[in-house]
């Protein structure tokens, strides 16, 4: 199965062909799945995650993004408390329960930060990672190419298999010093997935008052689609879903991207709301 999906549902006016901001309801009659950041700078409360899944239909599903506590963005500044972090990871997995029992859950995603490095520390902690979420499922993204160096990198995949967490495939400007290096390999029975950030490397690169405006500024071409598509097609057989999200939004790209690939594949996806209708 494949299926494909954006970073979160208001930002893509294009995919009804208009200029307003979706909502939930109206974005789950294109796509089937949709990465929701909002966990990571604040944990919603049940409530919240409750209604998100009342928008959507049955077979929708959801990737949502770690805490950053769970990730470990504060601990060079601040340091972490381990009470502290079992807090976090307590209320994270009270707060999935409305998707878990509707299986909405697609994913949690830790996308770690750049200085989260190769070392038997961060060993340990995914393995504490996965008992501390039993049962849920994980997918991990490293951003600090010491995960993929030669020589190591194919026991690191090993380590994720055993764990049975989700290595997330990473395209993005990839130099010596920043960026990670595309590789498509699949460490999870259940799902590979995918996020395209863009080729922007200047923007990726841009350490300034608006680098949010510009580190995702890019638009995939049809021929770079097209070098998707293989590799996708060749993940599927290794893998039961291979799911592709979309982060190329700086410019409003992410949507027609999505479509184009989707278009390439010569895929549909079934039981979507009823705002797909509005699309013939």
């Amino acid at each position: 199965m494949i299926t494909i999906g954006l970073t979160t549902w208001t930002e893509h006016p294009s995919l009804l062909g208009g200029t307003d901001k979706l909502t939930l309801t109206e974005y789950s009659g294109v796509l089937p799945v949709v990465e929701v950041d909002t966990p990571f700078y604040g944990i919603p409360k049940p409530s919240t995650v409750a209604k998100w899944h009342q928008q959507v239909p049955d077979r929708f599903q959801f990737i949502l993004k770690a805490n950053q506590v769970m990730t470990l963005h504060n601990m060079q500044e601040e340091g972490l408390s381990m009470d502290a972090l079992k807090t976090a990871y307590r209320e994270y997995r009270a707060m999935l329960k409305p998707l878990v029992q509707a299986n909405q859950l697609k994913a949690i995603l830790f996308q770690f930060p750049p200085f989260f490095e190769r070392s038997n520390r961060n060993f340990h902690y995914l393995q504490r990672m996965v008992q501390w979420l039993p049962g849920l499922p994980i997918a991990v993204e490293f951003r600090n190419q010491s995960w993929y160096e030669p020589g190591v990198k194919d026991a690191v995949f090993d380590f994720l298999r055993d764990l049975g967490v989700a290595h997330v495939v990473v395209d993005e400007p990839h130099a010596l010093n920043d960026g990670v290096s595309f590789e498509p390999v699949v460490t999870s029975p259940k799902l590979a997935l995918l996020r395209l950030h863009g080729r922007n490397q200047q923007g990726w690169s841009n350490k300034g008052p608006n680098w949010r405006s510009q580190r995702t500024l890019y638009r995939y071409s049809d021929q770079e689609i097209a070098d998707f598509k293989r590799v996708v097609e060749k993940l599927q057989t290794q893998t039961a879903e291979v799911c592709v999200i979309f982060n190329n939004n700086s410019g409003g790209d992410a949507a027609d991207n999505a479509m184009t690939l989707k278009a390439q594949l010569g895929i549909s996806f079934g039981d979507l709301g009823p705002q797909q209708l509005d699309l013939f």
